[in-house]
């Protein structure tokens, strides 16, 4: 019912991140509550408040319907829950694309609302002069290049990146036009591990990969997708554990219980017998 985040340590920066360069492999989840954040938070060095979410816990068809509010609530459940691990949130889609002071306006809002300690933004066409807007107001920037869900209507799905040769260039060159803006590190999703390597050997920022190989310099999945609570999960992900038919049986015993009146009455809980 309760959880304890760890606070005898301090939080990793969004510059701790970007120091970590070709250096050990940086470790990423993502995370939605305050309970998983403070059981994750050890073991990583960012907690992505993604807006997989939507998907994740809302049920959504895709990342477009979360809005700012959604991602700022998720995020100031996670920095409760945790105290070590650099905490990064997503702006969703609607909140940074209309124009670099919109998108300085919300990050600002998340920030400052959340505690965290830094916003993600999908590095799409003409995207690199608002990450420049944010990073010289002080405003830490994660890009991500390759598959980008937010423009899964655009694009017409989720659809691997860099197959042909026109794809692979302008992915690397939002890629290093992202770098250049001032980015702290870079989410690479969904190509082929050429590309991937090719992009981490080009930049100068870490790399943080979820179905680009181990090319990269570190990696990120969706914790539910990792902990197999869906029946489905993509090809990249591999699962570390099965805890949906945990819950399933779980649950079946605790329904098998009450149905069968197996639990202690009210009078035992809250006025237990003295010793004589």
């Amino acid at each position: 019912m309760s959880f304890q985040p760890k606070l005898d340590a301090r939080r990793l920066s969004a510059a701790d991140i970007a120091r970590r360069k070709g250096a050990d492999p940086l470790v990423c989840l993502t995370a939605y509550t305050a309970p998983m954040a403070a059981i994750l938070d050890p073991v990583c060095d960012v907690l992505l408040v993604g807006d997989s979410l939507g998907m994740v816990v809302h049920g959504l068809p895709n990342t477009l319907g979360v809005t700012l509010e959604m991602m700022i609530l998720h995020g100031q459940a996670v920095v409760r829950g945790s105290g070590h691990a650099l905490v990064v949130v997503d702006m969703p889609f609607g909140s940074y694309e209309a124009a670099p002071e919109t998108a300085f306006d919300n990050a600002v809002r998340i920030l400052r609302e959340t505690g965290a300690g830094a916003v993600k933004l999908e590095s799409g066409p003409q995207m690199a002069a608002t990450v420049a807007y944010l990073t010289q107001r002080g405003v830490p920037v994660m890009g991500h290049v390759g598959l980008r869900p937010q423009a899964v209507l655009s694009e017409g799905g989720f659809k691997a990146k860099g197959r042909t040769q026109a794809e692979r260039e302008r992915v690397l060159a939002e890629a290093e036009a992202t770098v250049e803006a001032g980015a702290f590190a870079l989410v690479i999703e969904g190509v082929a591990e050429p590309l991937a390597a090719e992009i981490t050997r080009r930049v100068k920022i870490p790399t943080i990969g979820i179905g680009a190989s181990s090319a990269c310099d570190g990696q990120v999945l969706v914790t539910d997708d990792m902990l197999g609570l869906f029946e489905w999960t993509p090809k990249f992900v591999r699962r570390y554990a099965d805890l949906r038919s945990a819950v399933i049986e779980a649950a079946t015993t605790f329904a098998a219980d009450v149905r069968a009146r197996r639990f202690p009455g009210e009078a035992e809980i809250y006025f237990p017998a003295k010793a004589e």
